[in-house]
């Protein structure tokens, strides 16, 4: 394989810098650290595996344009350059979910590689292919093998091999077009650890007492299932915590010059309650020509997770005769999932649908290795898997499955087992690889029967397209549960069983609304007449804060521009706060520190600005004390030790109707929890910011940081190459503009990973902006560049059209087929 400027002669040795050649070619690339090689006018490489020549044209922002003769070979040359710029990124992504951590890593990852094979897809991979469509199969193996020939150059030309490899010392793993489907445990799913700490509240408490914690809707009252004992024990989530989360070291000591982090250890997932749940966010709307100022739809996305470095997200331009669709999508898969292919654009929120179920078995006492289903003793199938450990011997790992899935726990001295069952086990659930199905749709109903069989994550799909309809399509793999809820776990007797999915055509859709809009943001948006009560496909979803500023923007604007469509993305309005300001007009206070506190806040707009000292004791008080204070008053004490804050909408729904809450008095005792708290706040907010409140600041205290997942294993230096602030942030939990953090440090830990706004029809004026950056390589320009963008609430053109991309270009590769030998 050759990789050479075009037009250039060899360039010459300089000192910082490695050069080689590969097959006689001169290259120029850039040691560990050294300062990235510049952009040449032209490269080629010579990649066996091509049938014809295809181009990457990358753009002054990082964004890869690549065109191809064929589709063949552009998921060929997808595969190619997504290793090109994350292949330490989606090698680790690999090496997680097959579970070969402890192989590179060392023994201290040998029970999460234990647990990341729990979840593994192991049905059958002819119906898996199927289940996405005639050319997924095909579409995975070029993709792979455009993988693999980037694995083969680095082989031959140690200088490409990015950093992470050189000081952890091992090379990156070739790749089999199966990896991309069987990994299954990097999406979003539910409701598994609600179950069980609902459990746990019932055990201690009562089922009531939860909906302090998660309030139901639509409203539903649930039920202990027949034959249930709630008191689970709380470490069967230990593997299933493993197994989903994604790689942490914690480090124990100092790691200067260390090859291999032998000093580090897995980050400890919480043994009981509260536990934390995945980020789930995302907000995307789209506007039909008669509201918008373009008289064309505009389509807005910009999809929530936790924060890291590189980013979740990577945007990429994928044309050959057939495809020209741009957009984001996850780096180890092919395709794009939000964007556009010039007919029709797409984005997408979690639809919060509930595809998890606890089964509870009784263990034979005889016979250890059985349990019981349907009045028989049945066996579990045992699975033994050889780990492989890096300075050490091989780990000899025993796998148990029951007919429903993985077995998470074995308590014998309660004779228990339990086990998950999870539509993300079934064919065709691969989490995002179906959007190679929906990403060639040419019209809603071309899209629609692609989402029909749309496994996981459940999502919300907003739909434009170019003859100007706008529409939306809830999508996912969800069960039909005739007798339950799934709400609770349930006895694995054989009494719960799931009787099939619910189809297309039964999940709720909308096309052409008479609002011209659609906007969604993780919410219950259920439509009205909705078989709610009988298809029951969730009752657990996230406060609306966020969509009820979003459409009383929409709503407020008569004509919506690409410029509102950003703005709104950026929006730092509280829609919470405002709702807490009402209720503090009318209260009056003794405590001299909670009429200043609520003095502060009543002068302020509930726009969380990052120099807002109002915002910064609001933030305080919501999620460190007026949450905790609500949660301690309205449960019982034993239950509310297993539950963070109480949740947002019975905390609001208790502060303007505190009857509905505390009953006799509620208007004093509501006045009382409020007065305490806000002094708490004060009080803390002045430890913390000091004692003159002109000089607080939200985003002094409140920052990003994206972290490399094997930072800690390094030195100060390199950590500080690696990770990318910390900045001061500003936005609050319920803003628009998401700003998802940790309470107890204040840091955010999740929000928007990509943003993105199309202007359906005249392409080149769409907008996009990724974080921190589009490369995962710390030498590159690409790997930060555009934090700087994203925390001002600023995009870069999200480039079309050949002659916009071409006078955009920074660095132009081909890839050339080999020539036929004579």
């Amino acid at each position: 394989m050759e990789f050479s400027p075009v037009g250039q002669p060899p360039a010459p040795r300089r000192p910082g810098r490695l050069l080689r050649g590969l097959a006689g070619a001169g290259f120029v690339a850039c040691t560990a650290w050294a300062v990235a090689a510049p952009a040449l006018p032209g490269e080629q490489a010579v990649v066996p595996g091509l049938a014809a020549p295809a181009e990457i044209l990358v753009d002054r922002w990082g964004v890869p344009h690549i065109y191809a003769a064929s589709t063949d070979d552009l998921f060929f040359a997808q595969g190619f350059n997504a290793a090109r710029d994350r292949l330490f990124q989606i090698d680790l992504w690999r090496r997680r979910g097959l579970g070969r951590l402890a192989a590179v890593l060392g023994p201290q990852f040998v029970e999460q590689d234990r647990a990341a094979r729990l979840f593994l897809y192991r049905g059958d991979m002819a119906r898996e292919w199927r289940s996405y469509g005639p050319d997924a199969e095909r579409i995975a193996t070029r993709f792979v093998a455009g993988i693999n020939a980037y694995i083969d150059l680095v082989g031959r030309d140690r200088s490409r091999l990015p950093m992470e490899f050189a000081r952890l010392g091992y090379l990156p793993e070739k790749w089999q077009p199966e990896d991309v489907v069987r990994i299954r445990s990097h999406g979003l799913a539910r409701n598994l650890v609600s179950e069980v700490t609902r459990a746990l509240v019932a055990c201690r408490s009562s089922l009531k007492a939860d909906e302090v914690r998660q309030r139901l809707t639509p409203p539903w009252e649930t039920v202990l299932p027949a034959g249930l004992d709630p008191c689970v024990p709380p470490q069967l989530l230990r593997a299933y915590l493993l197994g989903t989360q994604p790689v942490t070291v914690a480090a124990r000591g100092g790691l200067v010059g260390e090859a291999v982090p032998s000093a580090t250890a897995l980050a400890a997932a919480p043994a009981g309650p509260p536990w934390e749940e995945p980020l789930e966010g995302s907000n995307a709307w789209v506007v039909a020509p008669a509201r918008s100022a373009t008289g064309r739809p505009i389509l807005a996305s910009d999809p929530h997770r936790s924060h890291a470095v590189p980013s979740l997200r990577y945007i990429v331009h994928l044309r050959a005769p057939g495809l020209d669709v741009i957009g984001g999508g996850e780096p180890a898969l092919p395709g794009v999932s939000i964007g556009h292919n010039g007919s029709v654009a797409f984005g997408l929120t979690i639809f919060s649908s509930d595809q998890e179920d606890l089964y509870v078995y009784e263990l034979n006492p005889e016979r250890p290795d059985e349990v019981r289903h349907g009045g028989r003793w049945e066996r579990l199938r045992t699975v033994r898997e050889s780990i492989p450990v890096r300075g050490g011997a091989a780990v000899e790992a025993e796998l148990q499955f029951t007919r429903h899935g993985p077995v998470l726990l074995v308590d014998r001295a309660q004779r228990r087992v339990y086990a998950l069952r999870s539509a993300w086990s079934e064919p065709g659930t691969a989490p995002y690889f179906g959007s190679i199905g929906y990403m060639k749709a040419r019209n809603f109903t071309e899209f629609k029967r692609a989402m029909a069989t749309w496994g996981a994550p459940s999502e919300n799909q907003l739909y434009a397209d170019v003859a100007g309809n706008i529409g939306w399509v809830a999508g996912g793999r969800m069960p039909v549960r005739r007798n339950w809820d799934g709400l609770l776990p349930v006895p694995g007797d054989g009494r719960y069983e799931w009787a099939g999915f619910w189809t297309g055509e039964q999940l709720p859709s909308a096309l052409n609304p008479a609002a011209g809009w659609i906007a969604s943001a993780n919410e219950m948006n259920l439509p009205d007449g909705y078989p709610a009560r009988e298809r029951k496909l969730g009752f657990e979803w996230p406060p609306k804060a966020r969509w009820q500023r979003i459409a009383e923007s929409l709503q407020a604007l008569p004509k919506v521009s690409l410029e509102d469509s950003m703005r709104l993305q950026n929006d730092l309005l509280s829609v919470s706060a405002r709702r807490v300001q009402a209720v503090l007009r009318g209260t009056t206070w003794a405590d001299p520190r909670a009429a200043s506190a609520a003095r502060l806040l009543l002068g302020w707009d509930a726009v969380e600005r990052g120099d807002s000292a109002a915002a910064a004791l609001f933030e305080l008080w919501w999620s460190r004390h007026l949450g905790p204070a609500v949660k301690d008053a309205l449960a019982p004490r034993n239950a509310a030790a297993l539950i963070r804050t109480a949740d947002a909408g019975l905390l609001l729904q208790t502060l303007e109707q505190p009857a509905s809450a505390f009953g006799v008095g509620a208007t004093a005792r509501r006045d009382r929890l409020l007065e305490a708290s806000l002094a708490a706040a004060w009080d803390e907010l002045g430890r913390l910011a000091g004692p003159d409140p002109a000089a607080w600041r939200w985003d002094r205290l409140h920052s990003v940081q994206f972290m490399h997942p094997l930072a800690n294993a390094f030195d100060e230096a390199t950590r500080a190459r690696l990770n990318v602030g910390p900045f001061p942030k500003q936005g609050g939990s319920d803003t628009v503009n998401v700003s998802a953090y940790d309470p107890a440090t204040l840091r955010e830990i999740g929000g928007p990973s990509l943003r993105i706004v199309l202007d359906v029809g005249q392409w080149d004026n769409s907008r996009a902006v990724n974080t921190p950056g589009q490369s995962g390589d710390p030498a590159s320009p690409h790997y930060r560049d555009l934090a700087p963008l994203w925390l001002k609430g600023e995009y870069f053109p999200l480039l079309y059209s050949r002659p916009k991309v071409e006078a955009a270009t920074e660095r132009r590769i081909e890839l050339l087929p080999p020539k036929p030998a004579r």
